[in-house]
């Protein structure tokens, strides 16, 4: 909806809301390093900024949240930080799962997990399967995930499929290979944030952030805490999508 319809001082709750958020939750190191601290403290200090959010979404009836944890790019960073972030992966499941299963939350992972040792592909394997029930919102974690390689990986699928003879190339379109990317059966994310003020989406979810609504701040990743979270939702409330449409037709549209 336009800027103007949403009414100062309103309350999030009495605000429209995205079904879907998705996260690069950024500037870890960087709130480290301004403290002085090792770099691996600012990613623990991040795992409690995920509880908030999740609690945040919880709370607010959020249906998907989709968190940017681990792209194929950060394999680049030192072995050293690399071996701490997966040593704090592998902790985090193992205290995390029961707490978001008891709150109803259904974890899933998206990513090339093939990377990731036996340890860790069994911790994800064995959350996904405890949660698989569950009913309340959806927690989606990109682990060693590109949004090239999601589309990549899409397309060889469907090679396969055309190479089999089980389908003709012409019949290949937006929504077939949109069908066979990640978390397909989920609503496209409505709204993107990333922290740490960067202002790129990092290949993360590239296809599906065709229309979603952008939102940086220069907040450090755990230093947004629920305020951060529902300023980042009162933005969206007052933008107006057009998926192409004029301004007029979307008015049309809401007042039919």
């Amino acid at each position: 909806m336009p800027q103007e319809h949403v009414q100062a001082g309103a309350t999030v709750a009495e605000q429209r809301l995205p079904r879907h958020v998705a996260i690069i939750m950024d500037g870890n190191g960087r709130w480290a390093e301004q403290r002085r601290l090792p770099r691996y403290m600012g990613h623990r200090q991040g795992v409690k900024a995920v509880r908030r959010v999740v609690e945040c979404c919880r709370k607010r009836g959020i249906e998907v949240l989709t968190l940017f944890a681990f792209s194929s790019e950060n394999w680049r960073r030192p072995p050293s930080e690399v071996g701490l972030l997966m040593d704090l992966f592998v902790r985090t499941l193992r205290k995390e799962v029961a707490r978001l299963h008891k709150n109803g939350v259904r974890l899933r992972f998206i990513g090339d997990r093939s990377a990731f040792d036996h340890k860790l592909q069994s911790l994800m394997n064995s959350a996904e399967e405890q949660t698989a029930g569950n009913t309340g919102m959806i927690l989606a974690i990109a682990a060693n995930y590109g949004g090239r390689w999601d589309i990549a990986d899409a397309a060889r699928r469907l090679a396969t499929r055309v190479a089999a003879g089980e389908l003709r190339p012409e019949a290949i379109d937006t929504e077939l290979l949109g069908r066979e990317l990640s978390i397909t059966d989920l609503p496209e994310p409505d709204l993107f944030v990333r922290t740490g003020g960067e202002q790129r989406i990092s290949n993360f979810l590239l296809w599906q952030l065709a229309y979603t609504e952008l939102y940086f701040t220069d907040l450090l990743w755990p230093d947004f805490d629920a305020a951060a979270f529902d300023e980042a939702l009162r933005s969206f409330a007052g933008r107006q999508r057009r998926f192409g449409k004029t301004g007029h037709q979307v008015e049309q549209d809401e007042g039919a």
